[in-house]
């Protein structure tokens, strides 16, 4: 949806709205990722074994970032574009024999693990207020994943992957707390239907120059999904470091 309401503004704009262009904004987080919860079963029947990924992997931290764009190309009217990769390499032991996407794995013996699931989002959003100390938008997010998880022990070695298309609801919300200071809230949703997912970020601003603010904050990724072929629920906390810059 997201991109056919872009085209159709600007092919719709004229001299007047093109006065209406803000500056695009991107936006760097980095910070470490802990891994509260991640189950799995592959196939999601009798020949698949439910069992936790972390107790095989661990919690981490890991070291996590995202990149992400926005740009107002009406007054009210905006689209984002956001890169979030997540992975991760670990090497432990299982408690109990695994099959898992049509390979066995012994329990007792070292078995690595790898766990992926970059997403790729653009969002319509709509500002539906916007004041001093104040703003609101509401949009929709076309997200792409692109998922695997995979098991190798000696010999053997299997692995699930998944490239999809997640449609997505938007929100932000911008407080200012006085005159440098800002806080900042952000979210992609999704429930119902065969499974979940949310993607919430809080972030505490401080504008340091005219195009540039750094800040600070905590994001918390959950979310999966129950369908004949896989069940996977994972959950994701960061604590996060953050630049924006205005061009």
């Amino acid at each position: 949806m997201a991109p056919f309401l872009f085209a159709a503004c600007l092919v719709s704009g004229n001299a007047e709205a093109q006065m209406q262009l803000s500056a695009p904004v991107m936006e760097l987080e980095v910070g470490p990722t802990w891994q509260t919860r991640n189950d799995v079963r592959i196939p999601n029947d009798n020949p698949g074994t439910r069992f936790a990924l972390d107790d095989i992997s661990g919690t981490g931290p890991w070291l996590g970032a995202r990149l992400n764009l926005l740009w107002d190309f009406r007054d009210r009217h905006g689209v984002r574009f956001l890169y979030a990769p997540l992975s991760y390499e670990e090497t432990g032991i299982a408690e109990r024999n695994v099959d898992f996407a049509g390979e066995s794995f012994v329990d007792g013996q070292a078995l690595q693990s790898r766990y992926q699931f970059d997403s790729w989002r653009l969002s319509y959003r709509y500002k539906l207020l916007e004041n001093d100390s104040f703003g609101l938008w509401l949009g929709a997010t076309l997200k792409i994943r692109d998922a695997e998880i995979a098991l190798r022990q000696g010999n053997r070695f299997a692995k699930d992957d998944d490239l999809g298309f997640v449609p997505l609801a938007y929100l932000a919300v911008r407080y200012r707390l006085g005159e440098r200071w800002y806080v900042n809230a952000e979210m992609d949703a999704l429930a119902g239907g065969p499974g979940r997912a949310i993607d919430l970020g809080l972030r505490l601003d401080y504008q340091a120059g005219p195009r540039w603010t750094i800040g600070a904050g905590f994001r918390t990724l959950e979310g999966g999904a129950d369908t004949d072929e896989v069940y996977n629920f994972a959950w994701f906390n960061s604590v996060v470091l953050a630049t924006r810059i205005s061009f």
